[in-house]
């Protein structure tokens, strides 16, 4: 994993929180931007999978092989599934699962910062 990579998708994942709580706080719908600051966070999720993936078959990473693949496919599966999510929704509920989804983003990424680096 690239740490400073997986440190701006934390961000991005806590911004697009921010944002979501923000819309949802003026009683608004999911919008264009959150769907594309979901489409960017995905981009950045998948570059850091395929970093994750080429370290692992180079011989680097955990023993924890099969719990860093769970989180990775996790982190994979939110974003997509927040955006469908929220654009069924049409009310500020759809802004609300936005940001349940972004969090879950960051920490899951944090989580997969530890079981590579062995601290957890």
């Amino acid at each position: 994993m690239i740490g400073p990579l997986a440190t701006g998708v934390i961000v991005l994942s806590l911004v697009i929180v921010v944002a979501a709580i923000v819309t949802a706080a003026r009683n608004r719908a999911m919008g264009t931007v959150l769907l594309v600051a979901l489409g960017v966070l995905e981009i950045g999720l998948l570059v850091q999978a395929g970093f994750t993936v080429a370290g692992m078959v180079r011989g680097e990473g955990p023993d924890e092989t099969p719990t860093l693949i769970g989180y990775l496919a996790g982190t994979l599966v939110i974003p997509p599934a927040a955006a469908f999510l929220g654009l069924a929704e049409r009310s500020r509920w759809g802004a609300i699962v936005i940001a349940v989804g972004g969090f879950a983003v960051c920490v899951m990424v944090g989580r997969l910062l530890q079981i590579w680096q062995g601290t957890a």
